[in-house]
């Protein structure tokens, strides 16, 4: 800002590229509202989450920030409480000045610097249409620690700044802002949630006092109910059970990174999410031993539910409230197992679908063709001639298209890496070979330009499965997880048990 003079600062992340349209989206408000200080948009990602890449639900499922931003960030919005993300947004000069630019008291100084503007009488607006694309972390851990610093974040400004009581802001205001803190105190009732059964089960500690009739009345029809209810309000943007799913592999770790940001408020420190890895080969994450162990323990407590149905008739109705409450957390914890049983990706980088007409270039011949889907590497595109020549594998060729920017049709030069015949087209893969500055350029534009190709993606996935179906479904995926996290588990002490025979062997000879 020192270095700029600019009445408004778009504020991207690193790994964070803008549409086009992106300032033509945004910046129009500003003329509207002289007290406006913030435009934010949603946070469009390339590449699955964690959970979603090792569950492989990313070209079905609504992704999770979907129902942040699809769902909360225009419910904010209704209150003028729509707040920074730290990305995607356009911010005016003069209302950060007022305020001596961004907040830094807390690590998660977006939510911060917004609540301080809101409490000095600016205003926001959400535009909810994905401008930007980005890159989600690429493995559990890196999503746990992400999670951590926005959990401890959050605890900072409710211990810091108490939006309940922060001076200039609206009733509503002050609402939205505790229920955006608060929420990250979810840890606390997901592990009473976990463990209460448990203490149940093994130690005959009472949990409730009630009959399995009354249960049934009261509890299941209020669970059903609302189930139902968030089917109905939100069903397109969450499945059913998957946010339970999010919160319980998260639980694990941030309970303690939530506690210990509430003994020492100012321990934590800000730390940049790593986006670069890659994982080459599958294997168990780093982190995942808590979640075996959780999974054992309820395994034994299945079997007590059983043995003591039978020994204790008398007491068999509680016995299986608890047990199937127990249950539940089973499910969940096997589906947890295959969240943190990592897939190993041969791609370098996310494919993207464009469906954009081009001609293709080779040997002096052109062809009509289209853009199928691209990377930053690459490109897969469908040539309608059912007889290419074979010998174009390897060779050097070019595509030929018209930008996003309305200019004349452009060349990017390319070498033919694949052919694969299907019915009356040819399926050509092929890798950039960039020679200036202008082909990169036509590399981002077929990439990132167009914003509408994101909203589509997304329309594409937020269909409702219902609540019965979306059960079942569930389900099916907890119990193939749950196998695939065993063979995980069981493969990554193989080479464990190899290398203490080895040992054995050296100290026995």
């Amino acid at each position: 800002m020192k270095h700029s003079t600019g009445e408004l600062i778009a504020v991207f992340d690193a790994d964070h590229a803008p549409a086009r349209d992106f300032l033509l989206e945004t910046v129009g408000y500003f003329e509207d509202d002289p007290k406006l200080f913030l435009v934010q948009t949603p946070h469009f990602f390339i590449n699955p989450d964690p959970l979603e890449r090792n569950l492989r639900t990313f070209d079905k499922m609504p992704s999770e920030n979907e129902m942040f931003y699809g769902i909360i960030q225009r419910g904010l919005d209704k209150w003028n409480a729509a707040f920074f993300c730290g990305s995607a947004a356009v911010l005016s000069r003069r209302a950060l000045d007022s305020q001596n630019g961004f907040s830094g008291i807390s690590i998660t100084e977006d939510c911060e610097t917004a609540l301080a503007l809101h409490g000095s009488g600016w205003n926001s607006i959400y535009v909810d249409k994905p401008l930007i694309a980005g890159l989600q972390p690429a493995t559990f851990a890196s999503f746990i620690g992400q999670r951590s610093r926005w959990a401890q974040g959050m605890m900072q400004i409710l211990r810091f700044r108490f939006p309940l009581l922060k001076r200039g802001l609206s009733i509503p205001q002050r609402l939205c802002y505790m229920s955006s803190t608060l929420f990250w105190l979810f840890p606390f009732p997901r592990t009473i949630f976990l463990f209460a059964p448990l203490f149940y089960l093994f130690f005959d500690l009472e949990i409730f006092t009630a009959s399995g009739g009354e249960f049934l009345a009261y509890t299941l029809a209020y669970m059903l109910v609302n189930l139902m209810m968030q089917n109905y309000l939100y069903g397109s943007f969450r499945w059913p059970w998957i946010s339970e799913l999010y919160e319980y592999v998260q639980t694990v770790h941030l309970l303690p990174a939530v506690i210990s940001v509430m003994l020492n408020p100012r321990k934590p420190t800000f730390k940049v999410t790593a986006k670069d890895e890659s994982i080459a080969v599958s294997r168990l994450s780093e982190i995942s031993r808590p979640f075996f162990v959780i999974f054992a323990v309820q395994i034994i407590a299945l079997v007590i539910t059983i043995y003591r149905i039978y020994a204790e008739p008398y007491k068999a109705d509680v016995t299986l409230v608890v047990g199937g409450w127990n249950l539940i957390n089973l499910i969940m914890a096997g589906c947890a197992l295959g969240v943190v049983s990592e897939r190993g990706e041969r791609a370098l980088s996310r494919r993207v679908r464009v469906n954009r007409r081009c001609e293709f270039g080779a040997n002096g011949k052109w062809y009509t063709a289209s853009i199928e889907d691209v990377s930053v590497h690459g490109a897969r595109l469908h040539i309608f001639n059912k007889q290419l020549d074979e010998m174009l594998v390897g060779a050097l060729g070019e595509i030929r298209f018209r930008p996003y920017s309305g200019a004349e049709l452009e060349t990017l030069p390319l070498i033919v890496r694949n052919i694969e015949p299907s019915g009356d087209i040819s399926n050509v893969g092929c890798q950039y070979v960039p020679k200036s500055a202008l082909d990169h350029r036509l590399i981002a534009d077929l990439m990132f330009a167009n914003s509408g190709q994101w909203t589509e993606f997304q329309a594409s996935r937020r269909r409702n499965p219902g609540l019965i179906r979306g059960t079942i479904w569930f389900l099916g995926l907890s119990f193939y997880q749950t196998s695939r996290g065993l063979v995980y588990f069981f493969r990554s002490m193989r080479p464990e048990r190899e290398a203490q025979q080895q040992a054995a062997k050296v100290n026995a000879g």
